[in-house]
C-alpha cells in the first residue's frame, strides 16, 4: 500500500550530477527511498546531456566538477529553452556563500553546503517541488 501511495505523491525525476561517487550514491538512494526516479551523472557535462535527453523535475548538482562546473551546467540549463525551466539546487563544499550575482543567470534556486544529510537534501527537494506530500494524500487518491 505504501508503495501506491508513494508513486501517488510523487512520479518526478531528479538528475543528481557529483564527481564524487559515494555522494552520488547516497542522495541518489535517499530519493529512491522517498519515491523519486533517480537519474546521475558524474560531471557537468554528462549532466547537460542527460537533462537534455530526458528532462528532469529538478537538477541537483555539485559546484566543482570537471569538464563543467555546477554553475557552468545551471547556466547551460537556463539558456536552453527546453531545460530553461528545471530548477536546480546546488551543493558546494566552499566555505563563503556565492553570491546572487553568480546565480543570477543559472538555474540555481537552493544551495546547501557541504556537509550535508541526506534528510536536508529531501527536505530541500521536498520544498523546491511544491513541499513534502501530506501523509494522507494517498487517501485522496482512493
Amino acid at each position: 500500500m505504501s508503495e501506491a501511495t508513494t508513486t501517488v505523491h510523487r512520479n518526478r525525476t531528479i538528475l543528481v550530477a557529483d564527481d564524487e561517487a559515494h555522494i552520488l550514491h547516497v542522495v541518489s538512494l535517499k530519493l529512491r527511498n522517498a519515491g523519486y526516479e533517480v537519474l546521475t551523472a558524474a560531471d557537468g557535462e554528462e549532466a547537460f546531456e542527460v537533462a537534455c535527453a530526458t528532462p528532469p523535475d529538478l537538477v541537483i548538482t555539485d559546484l566543482q566538477m570537471p569538464f563543467m562546473t555546477g554553475l557552468e551546467f545551471a547556466a547551460r540549463l537556463r539558456a536552453n529553452p527546453p531545460t530553461a525551466h528545471i530548477p536546480a539546487l546546488l551543493l558546494t563544499a566552499r566555505g563563503h556563500a556565492l553570491s546572487q550575482a553568480a546565480l543570477a543567470n543559472t538555474a540555481i534556486r537552493e544551495v546547501l553546503s557541504k556537509p550535508f544529510s541526506p534528510r536536508e537534501v529531501l527536505a530541500k527537494v521536498e520544498a523546491m517541488l511544491g513541499g513534502a506530500p501530506r501523509a494522507d494524500a494517498g487517501a485522496d487518491a482512493a
